[in-house]
């Protein structure tokens, strides 16, 4: 008989890496440890990508509260090649992008799952929340799905030298993709990095399957981060995924 390896389990390591990619507020931050600890037990991260994702949170554990909040807003709010909100590197601002959105909040609901106010479903960390929910198979190959927007991301967050690059190098590692560790480059002029950033189309086809209760509506809430409840635990109505 053949032995098949099957994915590791990973879906505490993408709630933590959705919330990372979270405005970094104070209740987000004192759940750093945490994370770490996560990141740890469940061991879907090589040592090294965990490492740099640590020095992330270190970064945010010591930086001025204001401050860190300050710089998240100017990297993902102000530079396009760094969006977290997907179909912007697929469509930009057409008419495509409105369909695109309604599809991909249609799985979502498919899957048993709202978004939380206010929030789009192609913004990373909400999609992370999603795919967290899936088998690690099927996590696994739907973010190979978008690997090519992670990459460009990536890449994006490398020339800026932020240590958020790391973040995606350990989702292109769950992707399979073998990301390069993070890099501190000289960041480059803004207009130099955003001049070309369309990608091709992606996510073709999304799976519910693997939602824990897909007859029943579960609210995705992106921000703050929660810990990880034992089975039957009761969950926060103002934030995570009801599971």
């Amino acid at each position: 008989m053949f032995a098949f390896n099957s994915p590791p389990p990973m879906a505490k390591t993408l709630r933590v890496l959705s919330a990372l990619l979270g405005y970094p507020d104070a209740r987000m931050r004192g759940y750093l440890p945490e994370m770490s600890e996560l990141l740890r037990d469940e061991g879907a991260l090589s040592p090294a990508r965990r490492a740099d994702v640590d020095a992330l949170m270190d970064t945010l554990r010591q930086a001025d509260p204001l401050q860190a909040e300050s710089d998240y807003v100017e990297l993902f709010d102000r530079g396009r090649a760094t969006s977290l909100h997907l179909f912007e590197h697929v469509h930009g601002d057409s008419r495509e992008r409105g369909p695109a959105l309604i599809d991909l909040g249609q799985t979502y609901e498919n899957a048993g799952l709202i978004l939380a106010e206010g929030e789009l479903p192609d913004f990373l960390p909400a999609l992370l929340e999603f795919v967290s929910t899936q088998p690690p198979g099927e996590a696994k190959s739907f973010l190979g799905e978008m690997a090519h927007i992670l990459n460009a991301i990536f890449g994006a967050l490398q020339q800026r030298g932020s240590a958020y690059a790391s973040v995606l190098g350990a989702l292109l590692d769950l992707a399979g993709e073998q990301a390069p560790a993070f890099k501190s480059f000289q960041p480059l002029a803004e207009e130099s990095l955003d001049a070309s950033w369309a990608e091709p189309v992606v996510f073709d086809g999304c799976s519910a399957n693997g939602q824990s209760r897909p007859g029943q509506t579960q609210a995705i809430h992106v921000m703050p981060f929660q810990p990880v409840r034992a089975p039957g635990a009761q969950a926060n109505p103002q934030s995570g995924v009801v599971a």
